[in-house]
């Protein structure tokens, strides 16, 4: 393939956005992870292991790290051990989809919701359930958004659920491979979405702002491929999404209601075309981007106080990188990055702790969850 082809025109133009080109490229984005487990400045103080195609892992307020497992299984660590509280009711695991992203509701110590985000038989859904206290299981399984397309190849479903400072639901979802979806603002599917715990939409979003925008009133922002993580700066609450992308330019981008970020693979006669640039003259450029080839980057989160000169960097797991990377960010700008743990396998999820700790997931059929701590 030309892979000229895969150049947005916007790269040939300011310095500012050479310079974020070529920190991306000189970051050590390209190099392989090898068969050696190792990092810099990090270490994993436990590994947890026996999950199948574990994708995410998020901790509750009182510390127990709960789990999805891909083919459908909630599960927990519990006493340093895999404990399944249950499968989710109607999860299809089938090519890239299946039980994906988890988010724990801030109110958990009050009501036990948590909320999973899966492909049905018909859809991408989230679904709130209620664990029990004793952690022996779920309960009241219940959709509470519905309808985001699935597509039929069974590709770039998402789909990653975070509540945000505000108390609202953040969801990325992916295009479904399907041309028309990122840029139809009444679609779900390749989309920022921002609602309440009962899936009402947030009134910030530009269609509940204004009806007459055709903009489905679940929508925040279009035009992405596959998100894949969202978190949030703890300095000031600001949005950052990352995406995966073609053959060229996974993406960081910095979240704007109403933004458009460029991704548009409609081809000729319908046809879904992965040669189009991942932002289009006149999107919303990124924050990052990887340049070639792609890290297949996934979940993110911003590491705390405990990371000392690497505070308030956003940690970034990678598939096809096999690696977690650290992006330090100067207000909307990505300057530098940093790989810090390799070795480990497909990296799908990572989340922060508040003692400071990451929290990573394997994407692997036997899976394990690591606990990696700054050293």
């Amino acid at each position: 393939m030309d892979t000229s082809q895969l150049v947005p025109k916007w790269r040939s133009f300011p310095l500012a956005a050479l310079a974020v080109a070529v920190v991306a490229l000189t970051a050590g984005a390209c190099e392989p992870p090898g068969s050696t487990p190792g990092g810099d400045g990090v270490g994993v103080a436990n590994e947890y292991s026996g999950f199948v195609r574990p994708w995410d892992v998020q901790l509750t307020p009182d510390g127990v790290p709960l789990v999805t497992e891909r083919g459908g299984q909630l599960t927990a660590i519990v006493d340093g051990a895999r404990r399944v509280l249950g499968a989710v009711p109607g999860v299809v695991a089938n090519g890239e989809g299946g039980l994906m992203g988890l988010a724990v509701d801030p109110e958990f110590a009050m009501n036990r919701w948590v909320y999973t985000c899966s492909t049905s038989a018909t859809d991408v859904r989230l679904v709130r359930h209620r664990v029990l206290p004793d952690y022996t299981g779920v309960t009241d399984s219940t959709p509470i958004v519905t309808g985001i397309h699935a597509g039929a190849g069974n590709r770039h479903q998402g789909c990653r659920p975070v509540f945000g400072p505000d108390g609202d639901l953040w969801m990325g979802t992916g295009d479904a491979a399907t041309g028309t979806n990122p840029q139809d603002p009444t679609s779900l599917a390749g989309k920022v979405l921002r609602f309440d715990r009962d899936g009402n939409p947030s009134p910030t979003n530009p269609g509940v702002v204004n009806p007459a925008s055709g903009w489905h009133p679940l929508v925040h922002t279009i035009g992405h491929r596959n998100v894949q993580g969202l978190a949030f700066r703890p300095t000031d609450g600001t949005p950052f999404s990352v995406e995966h992308g073609t053959a060229c330019d996974d993406e960081i981008n910095l979240i704007v209601p109403g933004a458009n970020y460029g991704w548009d693979p409609r081809g000729p006669g319908g046809t879904y075309d992965d040669t189009q640039p991942m932002t289009f003259e006149g999107g919303t450029l990124s924050a990052w981007s990887s340049g070639c080839p792609t890290l297949a980057t996934s979940g993110a989160a911003f590491v705390g106080t405990q990371w000392a000169e690497r505070s308030g960097w956003l940690a970034v797991a990678t598939l096809k990188g096999q690696a977690l990377y650290l992006f330090r960010i100067a207000g909307s700008k990505i300057v530098s990055s940093d790989r810090v743990l390799w070795g480990q396998g497909r990296l799908r999820s990572v989340t922060a702790s508040p003692d400071g700790s990451l929290w990573i997931t394997t994407d692997e059929d036997d899976g394990s969850v690591l606990q990696v701590v700054p050293k």
